[in-house]
């Protein structure tokens, strides 16, 4: 049997995952989590062989996870499973470590497949999605301006961003700056919009 782990922060989504890949004889879902904090703490417990994790998740974002889940869980494969197939998150999960990148949009034949594939050690990516990917080259952000624009998202002030970070309020604005300035945008609040429809954050 091909243990599975479920990270998704929408619970009739990781039902309806859960389920589907219950229907299959050589796959068993033996834990389910919530938000990128818990994965490593559930794959430590649970010892999965292979996680589908998401993207956007309250706490640690998937990417983050899917790091940080390599990282101490090393025979754990990750697949992300996403709604977004945006180039920066494929190539940022690339960097983090997944084996594979699927849309929740594909058939459900499609996504126990991966499943499989990635257990066996391949890796899983959709063909667009990659090639795009390499046409759009790789996230100009730092990481600390992404870390800056993911505050600047959530309707902060400069003061509260700063405080958030432990950075004084000049660097908190040099960083905005910057970030401006690669994104093209006039505003902090568009940088960050920019950076997240590019999937850079």
């Amino acid at each position: 049997m091909i243990r599975v782990m479920l990270a998704d922060d929408q619970a009739l989504v990781r039902g309806a995952l859960a389920a589907m890949l219950a229907l299959e004889p050589d796959i068993e879902v033996v834990a389910q989590v919530a938000s990128g904090d818990e994965v490593v703490a559930a794959a430590r417990l649970h010892r999965p062989d292979v996680a589908l994790i998401d993207v956007q998740m309250p706490g640690k974002d998937g990417l983050e996870a899917t790091a940080e889940l390599r990282a101490a869980v090393p025979a754990c494969r990750v697949v992300i499973c996403t709604t977004f197939g945006r180039p920066g998150y494929f190539a940022r999960a690339m960097e983090n470590g997944a084996a594979g990148f699927v849309v929740k949009d594909s058939p459900p034949e499609h996504l126990a497949d991966t499943v499989r594939r990635v257990h066996a050690g391949l890796r899983v990516v959709d063909p667009a999605l990659a090639a795009e990917s390499l046409a759009s080259g790789v996230s100009p952000l730092t990481p600390r301006e992404r870390d800056v624009l993911r505050q600047a998202r959530r309707g902060g002030t400069v003061a509260e961003i700063a405080r958030a970070l432990h950075l004084s309020g000049g660097t908190v604005r040099n960083h905005l700056s910057s970030a401006m300035g690669k994104t093209g945008a006039s505003t902090r609040a568009e940088a960050a919009l920019i950076a997240d429809e590019r999937g850079w954050l």
